[in-house]
């Protein structure tokens, strides 16, 4: 269980500083998702069903990357921090780059995997599932 102190988690108050704009990213895409599409997302592992049938929405609608390339790092990040939430996992990153580092020292590219997701070729819940199951 986590506690709350002074209106943080302490699993956010010990998070790595890696971690500030994926984490701030994803709870972005949270409220956008709740206020623009009426769709609630818990950070569970089953929430990602919904965001990949949203990525897939906004590609079959032919929406030019660019247009979309925010949403798509931000609905990445979320599924990042599904992964940390069920792995015990990390946010790590470099040169501009985030990756999730799971337990068993594998690097994952949840924001990566969103964009594949847009060109039609890639699952954030299936990333998650692999992630979360990997040891």
């Amino acid at each position: 269980m986590t506690t709350v102190t002074s209106g943080l988690t302490t699993q956010q108050e010990n998070r790595p500083s890696a971690a500030a704009k994926p984490v701030r990213w994803a709870a972005d895409a949270v409220a956008t998702m709740r206020e623009g599409a009426r769709l609630r997302l818990d950070y569970s592992a089953q929430s990602l069903w919904r965001v990949d049938r949203v990525i897939d929405g906004i590609r079959r609608e032919g929406a030019p990357y660019a247009a979309v390339e925010n949403a798509l790092r931000g609905l990445g990040a979320y599924a990042g921090e599904v992964i940390v939430r069920q792995s015990g996992g990390e946010w790590w990153a470099t040169g501009g780059d985030h990756w999730v580092r799971t337990p068993d020292g594998r690097l994952w590219d949840p924001i990566d995997e969103a964009r594949r997701c847009f060109a039609g070729d890639g699952s954030l819940r299936l990333l998650c599932r692999d992630a979360a199951t990997a040891g």
